[in-house]
This record gives structure tokens, sequence and C-alpha cells, in this order.
């Protein structure tokens, strides 16, 4: 540009403000002046958002939306970023019970709402909302509330435990074996959910340690599913999906063989029930896929509540039990009156139910376990509407309304300044502290709480207690590395590089 026409457009009102507003871009977009936001939350900028800041802590997000939510006055921050929906993270009680009573869910007719685990799940429970949340529910808490069900839960558990895991911690304490107590937890409780919700064996859990084609798909699915949530930028992933690339192209392969798998036990199961009722013979399967077949619902709706159940059962309770031994291994005097506890009222060579509910102490130790490390450390909600939670933090249709487990329990305002504590204690009250304390679901809110209470609340308490204590009770369970673990967050809590322990035999009267 010649010096004389610099000078003309220079001198006219019109460039001048032009320039001045062009600058002004230049340096907003460049040097990132912070938006201006009523809302708590990590720095924004123009256009994209929070995507600087997510990205740069997308290996340590429980971390910083702990400490976002700390500095906050309301527990509740707003993330906005680029290529993502408004998200709301919250660790405010009064909002999470809003959330939990309220529609949040943009598909109030019941599609799937999130495509996040649509390909997986389908319209199972966990998928859905509106209508046929409300059938598939009713039909899920039907099938929860039959005693003939939970007594084949008991007595799966029964056969896991006793003629598979305590053979295989005996034959490490004889062999001074390294073992890794996450893999065998993930193995025992996939081998029970099958047996519950399918009314098969997968055995993974045996001398043999074999692998599974059906275990590792859903271990993949899970994985590669988790992971879309928690990328930076939701096209990228959603455009692999429709070129069929990448993680995209594996997590298809491993949805076919679920999906596959399942709806081939369903037809063989159909027809041995057909075969049975026209040789007029007793059914006596009290499997859930039997029950839910002669219920009478199509294949597909089977095939996904099937599969809802398998993931909400496979690794919860493995998660939970994981991270509770390796607290316990840190924690030798909370080991300790478990111990006290198990072997007062565990006489038997098996723990029956009644005296599992007597175990209250163990009882608070895995809820203290839970607050620190929940199984599932996030959830999420779609608005169907505009709304405002009651800490006043304003809500647009269609933004992803999240309550957060993980960072509820590190709240001061919530737990005290012993928060990074591991005390059992805190939830004891009553005549000589031997009662649990009962604390409000939604600000404990690892079952859910309200309408969406986790209906297999009673059975993980039950399958945690009875391992914990048939475990304690026999062996003393050491960690071999002093490093604190790393938790990754995908579906549920995983450890990363699994709980490595040696296992030595406890002497006591039992």
């Amino acid at each position: 540009m010649s010096p004389f026409l610099f000078s003309f457009l220079a001198s006219s009102s019109i460039a001048r403000t032009l320039l001045f507003f062009g600058f002004i871009f230049i340096y907003i977009t460049f040097k990132g002046i912070e938006q201006v936001s009523s809302c708590y939350g990590p720095k924004k900028y123009p256009l994209i958002g929070s995507l600087i800041s997510f990205y740069k802590n997308r290996c340590r997000l429980l971390s910083w939306y702990t400490e976002l939510l700390a500095n906050s006055p309301i527990n509740t921050i707003v993330v906005e970023r680029l290529g993502a929906r408004r998200t709301i993270v919250t660790a405010n009680p009064q909002n999470v019970e809003y959330i939990l009573k309220t529609n949040f869910n943009n598909y109030p007719k019941g599609k799937p709402f999130t495509d996040i685990l649509g390909d997986l799940l389908g319209c199972g429970i966990f998928n859905v909302d509106g209508e046929v949340w409300h059938a598939r529910r009713k039909l899920a808490s039907h099938e929860f509330t039959t005693k003939s069900l939970r007594e084949f839960i008991v007595k799966a558990l029964n056969t896991e435990v006793h003629d598979r895991l305590i053979p295989i911690l005996s034959s490490s304490n004889k062999k001074k074996k390294v073992f890794d107590m996450q893999d065998l937890l993930s193995r025992l409780t996939f081998d029970n959910i099958c047996k519950i919700s399918l009314g098969t064996d997968p055995c993974l859990l045996n001398e043999e340690m074999p692998s599974a084609e059906l275990a590792s798909a859903f271990d993949i699915a899970a994985e590669i599913s988790a992971r879309r949530g928690m990328a930076p930028v939701s096209a990228v992933w959603k455009l692999k999906r429709a070129l069929g690339v990448g993680s995209e192209k594996h997590l298809k392969v491993a949805v076919e063989l679920i999906h596959g798998s399942i709806m081939e036990i369903i037809k063989e199961r159909k027809k041995k029930i057909h075969d049975k009722q026209m040789e007029m013979m007793k059914i006596d399967q009290n499997d859930l896929l039997s029950r839910l077949i002669q219920g009478g619902h199509s294949n597909e709706v089977i095939r996904d509540m099937v599969i809802s159940f398998i993931m909400a059962g496979k690794d919860t309770t493995s998660s939970a039990l994981t991270w509770f031994f390796w607290l316990l291994s840190c924690n030798p005097n909370v080991e300790q009156e478990i111990v006290k506890e198990v072997t007062m009222h565990g006489k038997g060579e098996q723990i029956g139910y009644q005296e599992l509910k007597e175990m209250k102490f163990l009882e608070a130790s895995l809820c203290e376990s839970m607050r620190l490390y929940p199984p599932v450390v996030w959830d999420s909600k779609h608005a169907a509407r505009d709304d405002k939670l009651p800490d006043g933090t304003p809500v647009r249709k269609g933004d992803r309304v999240t309550y957060f487990p993980y960072g509820m329990g590190r709240m001061e305002r919530l737990w005290g300044k012993d928060w990074e504590e591991f005390r059992p204690w805190r939830w004891m009250a009553g005549d000589n502290r031997k009662e649990v304390v009962p604390v409000s679901p939604y600000k404990f809110s690892v079952f859910q709480a309200g309408p969406r209470v986790c209906l297999g609340k009673e059975m993980a308490f039950v399958q945690m207690k009875y391992v914990a204590a048939t475990v304690l009770r026999r062996f003393k369970l050491r960690r071999v590395d002093d490093q604190p673990p790393v938790l990754v967050p995908l579906l549920t809590s995983h450890m990363a590089g699994g709980l490595n322990m040696m296992v030595e035999e406890r002497v006591v009267e039992l």
C-alpha cells in the first residue's frame, strides 16, 4: 500500500473505525482477553470458549473440575467449548436433587439421548428417557424385587467366591506370587453378572485365567465410548465414526460382536424355553434373560436391557472393591476393625445375608471408599427446556447437566476439613457408634437418587460385603507398589496398571 493511500484511509473516519475494531478483534482473538461471564468456570475466549483450557487439562479432568468446583462459591461451573454442548458441572446437592427429580433430557419420547453410548446400549434403560424409560424402569424394577432372583444372586456369588476366588488367592500365597487384584475382581463380577443376566458362565475366574471375546469386546466398547465423552472436540470422533476408521472402527467391531453374541444367546434360550413348554416341563431358570423372554418382549428390547444390566454390574462392583482393597492396604487400623467385625458375625464357612446386614463398620468403610473413589465419577442429563438450577445457574435447552460424585466427595463444604482422610467412622452414629449414618443420596450420589435410584444398590452391597468379608477373614492383602495409583475415568473408575498385590494367610478362629 502506498503512503498516499494509507494516509487517505487513515484520515477517513470510517476507515479509522474499521481499523480500530479490526485491531480489537485481532487482539481479543490472539491475545485471549477473557470473556466476562456471570457463570463460574474456566477461562473462555470468543468462538472457541474454554477449548484451550479443556485441551490442556484433558488428562486430568477429574482434578481440574474438582479444583474449579472448590473455587466456585456455588460449587457449580459452566464449560463452553467449540465443538461440544454447553456443559454445566455441579457438586451442589441442591442441584443434584433438582437434576435427578426433573426431566433433564432432550429426548422425552424415548430416543437415545446421547450418541456417546447409543451404539452400545441402544434403547436400554441407561440410554432412553420419557415414556420408554418409564416402561424399562417398571420392567427392571419388577425383576429386581423378586425373592427368587435375590436367592439366585447369592447362590451364584457363593460359588464364584468359594470355588474360584479363594483357591486362586490360596495358590498365590503358597507360590508367593504377585497378582492383579483389579483383574481378579473384574473376572469375578463378569462371571457373576453373566450368570445373573444371561444364565451363562464364562468361567473367566479360574486357575487358567482364560480370555473371552465377549468380555474383551465389552472392555473395548466401554473404553472407546468413555473417551468419546472426554474428547476436546466431538466432531473428531463423529467424523471417524462416519468414515469407519481408527478407534471408531474398533468400537463398531466390538459392538457388533456384543450384539451378535447376545442375540444368539436370546434365540437359543427362546428355543429351549419353547421346547420345554411344548413338553409341559417346568421352567426353573431365574436369570434375567429367561424372565424377560417369558415376559414376551421383543428380541431387540431384551438385547438392549441385558446389555445395560451387564454394563451396570460388570465393572461398578469390581471398581468399588479395587479401590476399597487399596485403601485398606494404606489404613491397617481400618482393616483391623473390619476383621474384628467380620470374625464376630461370620462364623460359618459361608456368610449369610443376615450376617452381612450386621456388618455395619464394613458397610461404612465401603461408603467411605466410594465417597473418595466412586465407581462412576460423573453422570449427565440433557435439558429438555430452558431452566435454572437452585443455585441460580441458567440452563439452556440442550445443555448437558453433569453431577459429579468424584468432586462432591472432595468438597470441604460437604465433608469437612478432613475430607482427604479415609475415615469410615464419619459414617457411624448411634449408641457406641454402631449404626451407619443415613446420608442424603443427593450428597452421596454414588447410586443416584429419587426416581432414578439404582435398582441394583442392594445387590451391589451384598456382593461387595460378601467378597470383602470372605477375603479379609482369610487373607491379608498387601500392595507391591507404594506409589499412589492413577484413576482413569472410563465408564467406571479404572485403576491404571491394575492393583498388584501379594497375599498372606490370616490366622483367625472361624
